[in-house]
């Protein structure tokens, strides 16, 4: 989360969370697995996730007989549909109101058959997939500011950035009048030459920190601390603590 020093008052600024890097993904926005390799995903707070396809993209585009999936989640146990979690019959995972605790390693295996053309033998293949799921949070006081708007971190954004191009232009234009028309008397507020600042500030909410280490593909998001850290405060940091087990921890027990 960037910050906005507009004249000593701060500004919150939200960067686009939004934005991911996967490793397979189509038009259609699935995000699919990569066989031997992790699946980094990053869901904004309170957003439903990507579709996960229990699938790589080029088994996909394969004829696959009598395919199965298992789901498995942070929890290593089996999930199953409710109301926040949605698996259809193709294998597809979609988590709802993406919260703290929901971050983790979703594990998916595909199970199917395949048939050997010249004795019709069948044989029953197994592919796992795992995709690791972290949560990007609103910036601190979004609950009262926002309220009900589910597009709160991109109106605040476009808002924010907003004000900071008209108090540009109006100690812009206000600089322009006062040294082209010498008739004008100096207004009370009045620009003062290089007076003007815009200063970017580094913090994230408490239970969420960057690590470029971890998520190299999300360098400057704030990605919920992972079990074994935990931060108190708006740092950017989170700290060590053997004893949390949970994601998003804010003190260490």
């Amino acid at each position: 989360m960037r910050a906005w020093v507009l004249l000593f008052a701060v500004l919150w600024y939200l960067t686009g969370v939004g934005r991911q890097r996967y490793s397979e993904r189509t038009k259609k926005g699935f995000i699919y697995g990569k066989p031997g390799h992790l699946v980094k995903i990053y869901v904004k707070l309170h957003r439903n996730s990507p579709i996960l396809v229990c699938m790589d993209f080029k088994r996909a585009e394969k004829e696959t007989v009598d395919p199965t999936y298992l789901w498995i989640g942070p929890n290593e146990k089996q999930l199953t549909g409710n109301y926040r979690i949605n698996i259809t019959e193709t294998g597809k995972l979609m988590v709802k109101d993406f919260l703290e605790p929901l971050s983790g390693l979703y594990t998916c295996t595909l199970s199917y058959k395949t048939v050997r053309a010249e004795t019709q033998e069948e044989k029953m293949v197994k592919q796992r997939y795992d995709f690791m799921i972290f949560v990007n949070p609103f910036a601190p006081g979004w609950r009262g500011a926002c309220k009900d708007s589910i597009d709160c971190e991109d109106i605040t954004n476009h808002n924010i950035l907003q004000a900071r191009d008209r108090i540009e232009e109006f100690f812009r234009s206000q600089a322009y009048i006062f040294y082209h028309d010498f008739n004008k008397t100096l207004p009370a507020m009045h620009f003062v030459d290089h007076s003007f600042q815009v200063i970017r500030l580094d913090s994230c909410r408490p239970g969420f920190g960057k690590n470029e280490g971890l998520h190299s593909n999300c360098a400057s998001c704030c990605v919920v601390c992972s079990p074994g850290t935990f931060s108190p405060d708006v740092d950017v940091t989170c700290q060590t603590c053997i004893s949390v087990h949970i994601y998003g921890a804010k003190s260490c027990p």
